[in-house]
């Protein structure tokens, strides 16, 4: 190798030593900025004039104003939501409802004299408050009393379900659409009319009920401002099921609406999968374990007297000492099982054996004293 080899090489390692020396001095620097900057961060954060904003609080509880890529509600929504209770977790409310609208079928085909169908659209939870919001207007409300459960119900009916109803029960002729006037209030005849309606719909609706638990449903008033047909708080989560009603050309939609303070007198009843579901209960092996239970052998102590002696006079005993009872001879025996007293008696003899004849049975009274 050459001179001039050897002096470009010495060359070129010294370069690179001169840059990476630069970059840490760079480095270094960074680092010491960045420490720097966040000290001041740290600082600024935990001073009293650092005020965060709606959207770094919003962070700080997981929500971010948006829904996830499944369309669910995160951070607050989710915790708002999640005392809303699924009507899935009451099965027994889909057998009853669909008994239902199978008797209001044939009920309103009576009462109108026309073709008349009923089904379930949906049956979901919401809170109460929203749903009033929701209720497209003009409609009418009527609020109902479950007598048995001493609370309300809701049952709002469309416009187009009224003018059905009544243009059925007038007469008008079957498969034109009822003509609809906008603007104006509901007249004397179709309040009474819907109210005959609601009285064969809320009859209908004890009839489904009373298999799981027998209630009468009664009218209590009929409104047009949602307002006035408050019958629990906003924030309450109800049932809503939503229900429609067709004749032949005509027909319209129905909501039922039950707050979950209302069905909770029979929210265990619900909570059955079919009619009469004993929850973990088996009769037969029942009446097994009480006949076992019967035919059990337990220990039983008679119990003549009792008294309280300090340890030294107890080790002081000897053997073939004689301890006095304080005992008459017609005194009570306690006889205890385990401790607990069972009965009561008094001692005999019977040949050369003591007994103790049973006078009575202790009350639970006496055993807890």
């Amino acid at each position: 190798m050459s001179d001039e080899e050897e002096i470009d090489d010495d060359a070129v390692a010294a370069e690179w030593e001169a840059m990476a020396g630069a970059d840490a001095d760079g480095d270094g620097e960074s680092d010491g900025e960045s420490d720097d900057e966040g000290a001041d961060d740290m600082a600024s954060a935990m001073g009293t004039d650092r005020v965060l904003d709606q959207t770094e609080i919003d962070s700080l509880l997981g929500f971010d104003g948006d829904e996830d890529e499944g369309g669910t509600k995160t951070g607050v929504q989710a915790l708002i939501n999640s005392g809303l209770v699924a009507y899935e977790r009451l099965p027994m409310l889909d057998i009853i409802f669909d008994r239902y609208v199978r008797m209001m079928s044939t009920s309103l085909r009576n009462f109108t004299s026309d073709n008349f169908e009923v089904s379930i659209d949906s049956m979901t939870s919401i809170r109460f408050g929203d749903y009033l919001n929701s209720i497209p207007l003009p409609a009418m409300l009527a609020v109902f009393e479950a007598k048995e459960w001493e609370n309300h119900g809701l049952i709002t009916i469309d416009s187009n379900m009224i003018y059905s109803v009544v243009d059925a029960l007038l007469g008008g002729r079957r498969g034109n659409a009822p003509m609809r006037i906008e603007g104006r209030p509901y007249t004397t005849i179709e309040h009474t009319l819907v109210g005959e309606m609601l009285n064969v719909m809320l009859k209908d609706l004890c009839g489904a009920f009373e298999p799981l638990s027998p209630v009468k449903f009664e009218l209590d008033r009929m409104e047009t401002n949602p307002r006035f047909a408050t019958i629990a708080q906003s924030s309450n989560a109800a049932l809503l099921i939503k229900m429609r009603a067709d004749m032949a050309d005509r027909g319209g939609k129905m909501e039922l609406v039950l707050p979950y303070a209302t069905i909770e007198p029979i929210r265990e009843l619900l909570l059955q999968r079919y009619m009469g579901e004993k929850f973990g209960r088996d009769s037969i092996w029942e009446s097994h374990l009480a006949n076992e239970i019967l035919m059990t052998d337990v220990d039983l102590d008679a119990v003549l007297d009792e008294q309280k002696m300090t340890l030294g006079e107890v080790m002081n005993f000897e053997i073939g000492q004689t301890l006095m009872l304080n005992v008459g001879q017609d005194a009570d025996v306690d006889i205890r099982c385990s401790g607990v007293s069972m009965l009561k008696g008094k001692t005999g003899t019977i040949g050369r054996h003591k007994a103790i004849r049973v006078e009575r049975v202790v009350n639970m009274d006496e055993r807890a004293q």
